[in-house]
């Protein structure tokens, strides 16, 4: 039998040149989050949450391994928050909108009707 001795320099060398595959996900994710609304069930805002997390472990990882793909773990992080923070927006004007319509439809049935509704039934 014949035993290979463990070199470590050798692995964390091989390491180094490696790119982390969470840091690529992150980068995916986060870059294809834009077009996931059409996706029933997963959504937009669900894969930004998904490169928001893979790309901190990521960069975690990457500090313990020394992988390369700390910018992409970056870039996923920071295209995830846009991407919830543009949503977050979006969802605030619509609500606006609707309330600003609605004071307004009000305003105009209101208007319509006199002023206010009439004390005297009309019917009788």
């Amino acid at each position: 039998m014949t035993t290979v001795p463990h070199t470590p320099g050798l692995a964390t060398a091989t390491t180094a040149n490696q790119t982390n595959s969470l840091a690529i996900v992150s980068l995916i994710v986060g870059a294809l989050s834009f077009f996931a609304h059409i996706l029933p069930g997963i959504g937009g805002f669900t894969a930004a949450i998904i490169a928001i997390i893979t790309g901190f472990m990521a960069r975690g990882q990457i500090k313990r391994t020394g992988e390369q793909g700390m910018w992409m773990a970056n870039t996923g992080i920071v295209i995830g928050f846009i991407h919830l923070a543009l949503g977050i927006i979006g969802i605030l004007v619509v609500l606006f909108i609707i309330f600003v319509l609605g004071i307004a439809l009000f305003g105009i049935a209101a208007s319509s009707n006199g002023g206010g509704p009439s004390p005297i039934p009309s019917g009788g």
